[in-house]
Protein backbone atom coordinates (compact mmCIF):
# COMPACT_ATOMS: atom_id res chain seq x y z
CA UNK A 1 0.00 0.00 0.00
CA UNK A 2 1.21 3.48 -0.87
CA UNK A 3 1.75 6.03 1.59
CA UNK A 4 0.61 9.69 0.24
CA UNK A 5 3.19 11.53 1.20
CA UNK A 6 5.51 10.26 3.92
CA UNK A 7 6.87 7.27 2.30
CA UNK A 8 8.11 10.10 -0.52
CA UNK A 9 9.16 12.86 1.33
CA UNK A 10 10.21 11.22 4.53
CA UNK A 11 8.48 12.76 8.06
CA UNK A 12 8.79 16.16 8.28
CA UNK A 13 5.84 17.11 6.31
CA UNK A 14 3.63 14.90 8.35
CA UNK A 15 4.94 16.09 11.46
CA UNK A 16 3.69 19.71 9.92
CA UNK A 17 6.91 20.95 8.81
CA UNK A 18 8.10 21.89 4.67
CA UNK A 19 9.68 19.61 2.40
CA UNK A 20 12.70 20.58 0.73
CA UNK A 21 13.20 18.01 -2.49
CA UNK A 22 16.69 19.15 -4.00
CA UNK A 23 17.74 18.05 -7.63
CA UNK A 24 20.55 16.52 -9.44
CA UNK A 25 21.18 15.03 -13.36
CA UNK A 26 21.69 11.24 -12.46
CA UNK A 27 25.27 10.44 -14.43
CA UNK A 28 26.27 14.70 -14.53
CA UNK A 29 29.79 13.79 -13.34
CA UNK A 30 31.50 10.49 -12.66
CA UNK A 31 31.05 11.06 -8.77
CA UNK A 32 27.35 12.04 -9.10
CA UNK A 33 26.01 10.02 -6.18
CA UNK A 34 28.18 12.00 -4.18
CA UNK A 35 25.57 14.76 -4.63
CA UNK A 36 23.17 12.65 -3.43
CA UNK A 37 24.89 11.96 0.11
CA UNK A 38 25.51 15.92 0.55
CA UNK A 39 22.45 16.65 -0.21
CA UNK A 40 20.89 13.97 2.52
CA UNK A 41 23.27 15.46 4.86
CA UNK A 42 22.17 18.79 4.25
CA UNK A 43 18.45 18.34 5.20
CA UNK A 44 16.73 16.94 2.28
CA UNK A 45 13.34 15.14 2.70
CA UNK A 46 13.43 13.27 -0.85
CA UNK A 47 16.37 13.86 -3.67
CA UNK A 48 14.78 14.16 -7.21
CA UNK A 49 16.83 12.53 -10.07
CA UNK A 50 16.66 13.58 -13.64
CA UNK A 51 17.26 10.83 -15.95
CA UNK A 52 18.45 12.38 -18.72
CA UNK A 53 16.48 12.34 -21.79
CA UNK A 54 17.91 14.09 -25.71
CA UNK A 55 14.48 16.49 -25.84
CA UNK A 56 14.03 17.69 -22.11
CA UNK A 57 10.63 20.18 -23.70
CA UNK A 58 9.95 21.28 -20.48
CA UNK A 59 13.33 21.97 -18.92
CA UNK A 60 15.11 25.20 -19.37
CA UNK A 61 18.92 25.90 -20.55
CA UNK A 62 20.28 24.63 -17.48
CA UNK A 63 18.81 21.63 -17.10
CA UNK A 64 19.14 20.70 -20.73
CA UNK A 65 22.78 21.29 -20.64
CA UNK A 66 23.22 19.34 -17.29
CA UNK A 67 21.14 16.52 -19.75
CA UNK A 68 23.53 16.96 -22.11
CA UNK A 69 26.62 16.69 -20.81
CA UNK A 70 25.46 13.45 -18.55
CA UNK A 71 24.81 11.94 -21.82
CA UNK A 72 27.63 13.66 -23.16
CA UNK A 73 29.37 11.05 -20.30
CA UNK A 74 27.18 7.70 -21.68
CA UNK A 75 24.61 8.56 -18.89
CA UNK A 76 22.01 5.36 -19.46
CA UNK A 77 19.17 4.71 -17.42
CA UNK A 78 20.45 1.48 -16.79
CA UNK A 79 24.03 2.75 -15.55
CA UNK A 80 22.32 5.25 -13.63
CA UNK A 81 20.18 2.77 -11.69
CA UNK A 82 23.05 0.80 -11.36
CA UNK A 83 24.77 3.30 -9.37
CA UNK A 84 21.89 4.27 -7.37
CA UNK A 85 21.68 -0.14 -6.42
CA UNK A 86 25.71 0.80 -4.75
CA UNK A 87 24.83 3.04 -2.28
CA UNK A 88 22.44 3.91 0.61
CA UNK A 89 20.80 7.07 0.86
CA UNK A 90 19.01 8.04 3.53
CA UNK A 91 16.04 9.83 2.31
CA UNK A 92 13.65 8.84 -0.25
CA UNK A 93 14.75 8.82 -4.20
CA UNK A 94 12.55 10.32 -6.93
CA UNK A 95 12.74 9.73 -10.74
CA UNK A 96 12.10 12.47 -12.93
CA UNK A 97 12.45 11.56 -16.75
CA UNK A 98 9.99 11.84 -19.88
CA UNK A 99 7.27 9.68 -21.06
CA UNK A 100 9.52 8.13 -24.23
CA UNK A 101 11.92 6.66 -21.56
CA UNK A 102 9.00 5.08 -19.61
CA UNK A 103 7.23 4.03 -22.66
CA UNK A 104 9.89 2.26 -24.82
CA UNK A 105 10.41 0.19 -21.50
CA UNK A 106 7.58 -0.06 -21.25
CA UNK A 107 5.73 1.33 -17.87
CA UNK A 108 5.43 -2.18 -15.43
CA UNK A 109 9.05 -2.84 -16.81
CA UNK A 110 10.45 0.82 -16.04
CA UNK A 111 8.92 1.30 -12.50
CA UNK A 112 9.98 -2.07 -11.69
CA UNK A 113 13.61 -1.33 -12.08
CA UNK A 114 12.83 1.57 -10.40
CA UNK A 115 11.55 -0.23 -7.50
CA UNK A 116 14.93 -2.49 -7.38
CA UNK A 117 16.86 0.12 -7.53
CA UNK A 118 15.42 1.95 -4.65
CA UNK A 119 13.22 4.78 -6.12
CA UNK A 120 10.47 4.84 -4.80
CA UNK A 121 8.65 8.00 -6.92
CA UNK A 122 8.59 9.19 -10.25
CA UNK A 123 7.67 12.40 -12.60
CA UNK A 124 6.42 12.25 -15.63
CA UNK A 125 6.15 16.30 -16.96
CA UNK A 126 4.85 15.56 -20.50
CA UNK A 127 2.16 12.60 -19.31
CA UNK A 128 -0.95 14.32 -19.15
CA UNK A 129 -3.69 13.15 -16.32
CA UNK A 130 -6.10 11.97 -19.07
CA UNK A 131 -3.02 9.62 -20.39
CA UNK A 132 -1.85 8.40 -17.08
CA UNK A 133 -4.11 5.30 -16.27
CA UNK A 134 -1.61 3.10 -17.79
CA UNK A 135 1.79 4.17 -15.83
CA UNK A 136 -0.03 4.83 -12.61
CA UNK A 137 -1.30 1.45 -12.44
CA UNK A 138 2.18 0.12 -13.10
CA UNK A 139 3.85 2.43 -11.00
CA UNK A 140 1.13 1.49 -8.34
CA UNK A 141 2.18 -2.46 -8.75
CA UNK A 142 5.88 -1.47 -8.21
CA UNK A 143 5.14 0.43 -5.24
CA UNK A 144 6.63 3.61 -6.95
CA UNK A 145 4.20 6.92 -6.35
CA UNK A 146 3.44 8.67 -9.81
CA UNK A 147 3.48 12.37 -8.95
CA UNK A 148 1.41 14.52 -11.03
CA UNK A 149 1.90 18.30 -12.19
CA UNK A 150 -0.44 20.56 -11.66
CA UNK A 151 0.01 24.48 -13.87
CA UNK A 152 -1.22 27.78 -13.11
CA UNK A 153 -3.73 27.39 -15.66
CA UNK A 154 -4.97 24.30 -14.75
CA UNK A 155 -8.87 24.53 -14.41
CA UNK A 156 -10.48 23.61 -10.81
CA UNK A 157 -12.08 20.44 -12.17
CA UNK A 158 -8.78 19.04 -13.54
CA UNK A 159 -7.00 20.07 -10.40
CA UNK A 160 -8.88 17.54 -8.58
CA UNK A 161 -8.57 15.25 -10.86
CA UNK A 162 -4.93 15.87 -10.42
CA UNK A 163 -5.11 15.79 -6.53
CA UNK A 164 -6.92 12.55 -6.54
CA UNK A 165 -4.75 10.24 -8.65
CA UNK A 166 -1.40 11.43 -7.59
CA UNK A 167 0.82 9.65 -4.57
CA UNK A 168 3.23 11.60 -2.64
CA UNK A 169 2.31 14.80 -3.71
CA UNK A 170 1.23 17.40 -6.10
CA UNK A 171 3.80 18.88 -8.04
CA UNK A 172 2.67 22.75 -8.54
CA UNK A 173 4.55 24.06 -11.38
CA UNK A 174 5.28 27.93 -10.71
CA UNK A 175 4.53 29.57 -14.30
CA UNK A 176 3.76 28.70 -17.32
CA UNK A 177 6.94 27.72 -18.98
CA UNK A 178 10.26 26.20 -18.71
CA UNK A 179 12.23 25.09 -15.46
CA UNK A 180 15.53 27.54 -14.87
CA UNK A 181 16.32 30.49 -12.67
CA UNK A 182 14.28 33.11 -11.16
CA UNK A 183 15.21 36.27 -9.71
CA UNK A 184 12.01 36.43 -8.02
CA UNK A 185 8.91 34.00 -7.67
CA UNK A 186 6.12 33.84 -9.85
CA UNK A 187 2.74 34.98 -7.97
CA UNK A 188 1.14 32.59 -10.06
CA UNK A 189 3.41 29.73 -7.79
CA UNK A 190 1.31 30.55 -4.27
CA UNK A 191 -2.19 30.85 -5.47
CA UNK A 192 -1.74 27.59 -7.63
CA UNK A 193 -0.24 26.22 -4.27
CA UNK A 194 -3.29 27.59 -2.48
CA UNK A 195 -5.64 26.40 -5.26
CA UNK A 196 -4.57 22.55 -5.24
CA UNK A 197 -4.28 22.62 -1.38
CA UNK A 198 -8.11 23.49 -1.72
CA UNK A 199 -8.40 20.16 -3.63
CA UNK A 200 -6.41 17.78 -2.62
CA UNK A 201 -5.52 15.76 1.08
CA UNK A 202 -2.11 15.62 -0.10
CA UNK A 203 0.99 17.95 0.65
CA UNK A 204 1.60 20.24 -2.54
CA UNK A 205 5.27 21.44 -3.27
CA UNK A 206 6.03 24.16 -5.74
CA UNK A 207 8.78 23.79 -8.43
CA UNK A 208 10.11 25.53 -11.38
CA UNK A 209 12.21 28.82 -10.85
CA UNK A 210 12.46 28.10 -7.18
CA UNK A 211 16.09 28.95 -7.19
CA UNK A 212 17.26 31.28 -3.57
CA UNK A 213 16.74 30.96 0.37
CA UNK A 214 14.24 33.71 0.08
CA UNK A 215 12.14 32.03 -2.50
CA UNK A 216 11.90 28.69 -1.10
CA UNK A 217 10.52 30.39 1.94
CA UNK A 218 7.90 32.52 0.57
CA UNK A 219 6.84 29.73 -1.77
CA UNK A 220 6.43 27.40 1.69
CA UNK A 221 4.44 30.34 3.09
CA UNK A 222 1.45 28.25 1.25
CA UNK A 223 3.22 25.34 0.04
CA UNK A 224 4.19 22.57 2.02
CA UNK A 225 7.61 22.66 0.72
CA UNK A 226 9.80 23.20 -2.68
CA UNK A 227 11.99 21.32 -5.73
CA UNK A 228 14.77 22.44 -6.25
CA UNK A 229 16.79 21.90 -9.29
CA UNK A 230 18.18 24.64 -11.97
CA UNK A 231 19.84 26.42 -9.31
CA UNK A 232 21.31 23.74 -7.88
CA UNK A 233 22.51 22.20 -11.22
CA UNK A 234 23.86 25.77 -12.09
CA UNK A 235 26.37 25.22 -9.63
CA UNK A 236 27.30 21.56 -10.66
CA UNK A 237 27.86 22.56 -14.32
CA UNK A 238 30.46 25.54 -13.17
CA UNK A 239 32.39 22.83 -10.76
CA UNK A 240 31.27 23.14 -7.62
CA UNK A 241 31.77 19.82 -5.54
CA UNK A 242 29.41 17.93 -3.84
CA UNK A 243 30.12 19.46 -0.61
CA UNK A 244 29.92 22.90 -1.65
CA UNK A 245 26.37 22.30 -3.26
CA UNK A 246 25.45 20.56 0.08
CA UNK A 247 26.00 23.44 1.43
CA UNK A 248 23.88 25.52 -0.97
CA UNK A 249 21.06 22.87 0.44
CA UNK A 250 21.99 23.41 3.71
CA UNK A 251 20.88 26.89 3.15
CA UNK A 252 17.72 26.00 1.87
CA UNK A 253 16.86 24.00 4.43
CA UNK A 254 17.68 26.60 7.22
CA UNK A 255 15.12 29.00 5.51
CA UNK A 256 12.61 26.48 5.36
CA UNK A 257 13.28 25.46 8.93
Amino acid sequence: MISYGVDVLGPRVADGGKALVPYVTGGITPDWTDYLLAYAAAGADAIEIGLPFSDPMLDGVTIQQASDRALARGATVDGILTDLSEIKVDVPLIAMTYANLVFRAGPAEFCRRLATAGITGLIVPDLPVDEASGVQDAADGAGVALILLAAPVTPDERLAEIGARSRGFVYAVSLMGTTGERDTLDGAATRLATRAKAATGLPVLIGFGVSTPAQATAAAATADGVVVASALMRRVLDGATPDEVGHDVAALRAALG
